[in-house]
C-alpha cells in the first residue's frame, strides 16, 4: 500500500496537476479540519475536493468533444471508378 500511493498520485497529478493540486490542497484541508475538530476547516476541505473532482470531469468532456469533433479527412474517394490495373508477373523470357 505505501509504494502505490506515491505513484498513483505521480500519475494523477501528471495527468491533471490542477485538479490534482486543488484535491491535494483539499484533502489535507479536510485532515487537518477533521482531527483538530475545526468543522470551517473540515467543510472548505471537503469543497475543494469535490470542487476538482468538478473540474476534472469538465475537463473530460471538453476533452471528448474534442476528439469527436476532430473527424478524419479523405482525400481519395472510398472506391475508384476506373477500373483496377493487370496484376504483374515475374517471368522473364529466356532466348
Amino acid at each position: 500500500m505505501n509504494a502505490l500511493l506515491p505513484r498513483f498520485l505521480k500519475v494523477a497529478y501528471r495527468k491533471e496537476p490542477i485538479a490534482s493540486f486543488i484535491s491535494i490542497v483539499g484533502a489535507v484541508d479536510a485532515a487537518i479540519g477533521g482531527f483538530g475538530s475545526r468543522w470551517s476547516l473540515l467543510s472548505f476541505g471537503l469543497m475543494m475536493v469535490f470542487l476538482a473532482a468538478l473540474l476534472r470531469w469538465w475537463q473530460m468532456q471538453k476533452a471528448q468533444a474534442a476528439i469527436a469533433e476532430n473527424t478524419p479527412r479523405h482525400y481519395l474517394p472510398p472506391s475508384s471508378s476506373r477500373t483496377p490495373l493487370p496484376m504483374l508477373t515475374n517471368e522473364r523470357h529466356r532466348r
